[in-house]
């Protein structure tokens, strides 16, 4: 999956971000509801851009209780599989 890098900080492109988001809902049965809930707690948060970013979402989803600990670890593993964090 191709990212983009700024301020040092990977990023998705708007493309894979929906990939990601339709993962979600269609893996992980996750709800449209629920992840409009953690963008807009994303949104508001002091990140310093505003571009479509996977990072913060997962942990978002899992403070609001909107996830469990093994819907979090399948986010992990498939981002893992598509980006290289190192």
């Amino acid at each position: 999956m191709v990212s983009e890098n700024r301020g040092g900080k990977e990023t998705m492109t708007p493309t894979n971000y929906a990939h990601f988001i339709r993962f979600l809902k269609d893996d992980l049965a996750i709800s449209s509801a629920s992840i409009a809930v953690a963008e807009r707690a994303r949104s508001t948060s002091e990140l310093p851009y505003s571009k479509p970013d996977s990072s913060a979402l997962p942990m978002i989803l899992w403070q609001y209780g909107l996830v469990t600990l093994d819907q979090l670890d399948k986010i992990f593993d498939w981002l893992e599989t598509r980006y290289d964090f190192n």
